[in-house]
């Protein structure tokens, strides 16, 4: 399909291939649904398969590749299809790459004949599935599909069954892989039966909340009290490879401290303590009947997902669910079988068990060393000791530690709706605030829209010199870590029951959000709240949370893109800790020092809140008054609290961060441009956001077009706005394996040059379909009430307070003209402006010439090697939040 019809009006498309089926799948605005449907249609109809469309394809399937090249999980993936029993479906290379396509095609394969082929044989009428969500009555759509797909060719009927008893892997092997990121992660795996069949039963499920539980009694808690283990999350995962008509993969995956890694074996001995625990006791039917209820509440009160989305699910579960269950399948626990809950506990066993340890603990001098071919990842096979199986197969006993879960006391059961007596004429109202006194600052807004028995709480909470110091930003990073371990067992039980819970540091803020159904969640809070207040850190867990932080600093800017962004964040913050000076202090820190911090750290406060969804008035208020009864900390004051200030780049500047890629063998470059535009306050700011906008809607596809399609560049070529801290923006972005970023730049610089012509060729008309599809856009109502919440606190944490803020943009551009957007690109990018700034992050892949960056210098660039001294002699904006 045109992308540039999509992109006319209001949409976009993208495609997918999992394990067993490819999806297709686009969105454009209402109006001009039939019209997308009837170019979407001839795809399946009378592809064109061009040849020099092939070509470009292959640059694209090679690009997206190198993207994954450097990761773990992608790795670990390819190790476990490479050592899969030879002849076995899943014994091959998935994702492709144009070495396998040149070879293909060099040793005479004819590419384009055989996607032809493969078009012949599967894409019919019996092997599809087709979703359409459109806003017209459902006899219009069907006569649209009638219409346009009637003559997509018929075929038989896809029957998805068990297609073979062959085994995944070899038994009694352990496999090293070396980790790229700094982790020792431990990744067991049981292949079950296929149980697509089983859809309404869910034995797979049953046995995954058993096993990844995280309370008392569970293996996490005791893997965790022995200091073995920080997270731990097992069952069937989501992908087409773990859910294939050749069997279900069922996998464990465990994060292991130091002392877990040298004590590999005990860990596995463990997990097969516990789950000679289930099969020693009877399946709980008041287990599954707690799952059952969660799965009902779940359905009954779905959060409406964006459609594009939800499109894809359901056309997906055309696939594995009868007629009767398409929307509800995933959600349906009937039919309780405890046999066969113990038919599938059967196979975790240790002789149908694959054990993978994936860590930065490699012996590289090692004579085992591997190969895997396709990633170039080295990795080592052992045998593991008969003797071990034979004590995993049958243990001896099960520690006195392990215990089923005890009830769940979050499940709600209240699911009645507060806003009964609210007349719906009040609809568009925006949050109000209804506490304003110097300790808490309370934002609510009742939910008359979506009518469901969920609430979104989120708090900011300022304390005194979170990060003031490079070592207080340090503490407080280890107590906001230390206090969530304290917290896990009751936010987990909270989880299951969908009631969910965010810790976080945000600047020198801590960020609390607690999301879900509303009947618990003032019970929930109160819990966290009285832990925060008594919180007082142990010994053993500050040597455990402390060599994890150790490890997410150390694992921070591994991938090229978020580093990008990181170094562009240092650069426009008055206030950034390096996180390698964080590293240094946190090897110097004690729990001494710990201790005596965090009464400092929370003896001054100051709340900002919003509650929104199904909580009265008066409950938020009570809400409010938790934070009063139980913290006892004293009001912070206004100067106190943090702001945030972003530099100033002068008019004319072109300033430029050239740095290497944080991991040695990663290939893959990025080139991030960006354009500051104006702060964003005052009458004018929502015209000119507005206008970025617009101006970004009308590029993106060129853009793409240019930079990824016909320059193959990379596979990642992406130009939007940006507001950091109230300073609005445009930026662009390429990442790229084969160009070096002084290349990549100059292609980047050309595109923008070339864009005064664009504009000034836009035709009316087209200018238009651009403009109403954004209005459309903006005017679009939010799909869920999580939406809307995450609107309303972007507006709250950037002090804008503007609630209606789509709205008034829509309502601007209405009066805008291609002139104004002219103009906007005349002032703010092109480069003869005497009012454009630039600043330009290079981070440069294994393979380019570093050296090369001088060449940009004479090019009227200034290099900043030294960020903090450039942000000594720099003006700053005022802080706005």
């Amino acid at each position: 399909m045109k992308t540039s019809y999509l992109s006319k009006h209001g949409g976009s498309s993208n495609a997918f291939t999992e394990t067993e089926y490819t999806c297709y799948h686009f969105e454009v605005n209402r109006e001009y649904l039939k019209g997308a449907l009837d170019r979407f249609s001839q795809f399946f109809v009378s592809p064109l398969v061009k040849a020099e469309a092939m070509d470009r394809e292959i640059l694209a399937v090679d690009s997206e590749f190198n993207q994954v090249l450097q990761s773990d999980s992608c790795r670990l993936y390819q190790l476990q299809s490479h050592t899969c029993s030879q002849g076995h479906p899943l014994n091959r290379f998935t994702w492709g790459n144009k070495k396998s396509l040149s070879n293909a095609m060099g040793s005479g394969i004819n590419l384009r004949e055989e996607i032809l082929q493969m078009y012949m044989s599967n894409y019919h009428g019996g092997m599809m599935k087709l979703v359409i969500i459109g806003g017209e009555p459902l006899d219009t759509l069907e006569a649209w599909t009638i219409e346009l797909f009637s003559e997509v060719k018929a075929g038989p009927l896809l029957e998805i069954s068990p297609k073979s008893d062959m085994p995944f892997w070899k038994s009694g092997k352990l496999y090293k892989l070396e980790a790229v990121r700094d982790v020792h992660s431990l990744f067991l795996s049981w292949t079950l039966p296929c149980l697509h069949k089983e859809y309404m039963k869910k034995p797979e499920d049953y046995l995954a909340h058993l096993l990844g539980h995280e309370g008392k009694g569970s293996l996490l808690y005791f893997l965790k009290a022995k200091g073995w283990a920080s997270t731990l999350s097992a069952g069937v995962g989501t992908g087409g490879t773990q859910r294939s008509s050749y069997a279900y993969i069922f996998e464990m995956s465990i994060r292991l401290s130091d002392s877990g890694l040298k004590n590999l074996f005990e860990v596995i001995t463990a997990v097969y303590q516990y789950i000679n625990l289930l099969k020693q006791s009877e399946p709980q039917e008041w287990i599954f009947k707690e799952l059952q209820d969660i799965g009902y509440m779940e359905f009954r009160f779905a959060e409406e997902q964006p459609p594009d989305d939800y499109v894809v699910d359901l056309a997906e579960n055309m696939l594995f669910y009868s007629e009767k269950h398409i929307i509800s399948g995933e959600y349906i626990y009937e039919g309780w079988e405890p046999e066969l809950v113990k038919h599938v506990l059967s196979f975790f066993h240790p002789d149908n068990m694959r054990v993978d340890i994936l860590s930065r603990s490699f012996d590289k001098q090692s004579q085992a060393i591997r190969c895997e071919p396709w990633f170039g990842s080295q990795y080592i096979e052992e045998d593991i000791p008969p003797s071990l199986i034979e004590s995993w197969r049958n243990p001896v006993e099960i520690d006195g530690n392990f215990h089923l879960p005890r009830k769940n006391e979050y499940i709600p059961g209240d699911f009645s709706l507060r806003n009964a007596s609210i007349p719906k004429s009040s609809n568009d109202d925006n949050p109000r605030c209804i506490v304003d006194e110097p300790f808490i600052k309370l934002w609510h807004k009742m939910d008359i829209t979506f009518n469901v028995p969920r609430a979104n709480a989120y708090f900011l909470i300022s304390v005194k010199d979170g990060c003031s110091s490079l070592r207080n930003s340090v503490l407080t990073d280890l107590f906001a870590n230390l206090l969530k371990d304290e917290l896990n067992e009751v936010l987990y039980q909270a989880y299951v029951a969908k009631l969910e819970t965010s810790l976080s540091v945000v600047g020198s803020n801590l960020e609390l959000k607690l999301y879900g159904y509303n009947d618990k969640l003032a019970i929930l809070l109160s819990h966290i709240l009285a832990a925060s207040q008594s919180f007082s850190p142990k010994m053993d867990r500050f040597e455990v949370i402390k060599e994890d932080l150790e490890r997410a600093y150390r694992n921070t800017n591994m991938k090229p893109m978020s580093h990008s962004t990181y170094l562009r964040l240092q650069f426009l913050r008055q206030i950034f800790w390096d996180v390698n000076e964080k590293l240094k202090v946190l090897a110097t820190l004690t729990f001494s020092d710990l201790a005596a911090f965090v009464p400092e750290l929370l003896s001054q406060l100051h709340i900002e809140g919003l509650c929104h969804g199904n909580l009265s008035g008066e409950e938020a208020i009570n809400i409010s008054k938790i934070f009063q009864n139980t913290l006892s900390g004293q009001t912070l004051s206004v100067e106190a609290r943090h702001g945030e200030r972003v530099l100033c780049i002068p008019h004319g500047a072109n300033f430029i961060r050239s740095v290497r890629v944080k991991n040695d063998l990663e290939e893959n470059s990025v080139v991030e441009v960006y354009f500051p535009v104006e702060q964003d306050i005052g009458k004018e700011s929502t015209r000119l956001r507005a206008i970025t906008d617009l101006f970004s809607n009308i590029i993106e596809e060129p853009c793409f077009d240019q930079l990824r399609t016909k320059e193959q560049l990379g596979y990642t070529v992406d130009s939007s706005p940006r507001m950091t801290y109230r300073l609005l923006a445009y930026c662009f972005r390429v990442m790229s394996s084969k160009y070096s970023p002084v290349y990549l730049q100059s292609r980047i610089d050309n595109f923008i040059d070339g864009l005064s012509a664009l504009l000034d060729g836009l035709e009316e008309e087209t200018f238009e379909h651009h403009k109403s599809g954004l209005i459309a856009q903006k005017l679009e109502k939010d799909p869920s009430l999580s939406y809307q919440t995450g609107d309303y606190w972007s507006q709250i944490t950037d002090k804008r307070y503007m609630f209606d803020m789509s709205k008034l943009e829509a309502e601007e551009l209405r009066t805008v003209g291609k002139e104004d957007v002219i103009s906007w690109y005349n002032t703010y990018i092109r480069s003869s402006s005497p009012t454009r700034r630039r600043l330009a992050i290079h981070v440069y892949g294994c393979n380019p010439d570093i050296a090369e960056a001088a060449t940009l210098q004479e090019q009227s660039w200034t290099a900043i090697d030294d960020v903090e001294s450039l942000k000594g002699s720099s003006q700053f904006y005022p802080s706005l939040c």
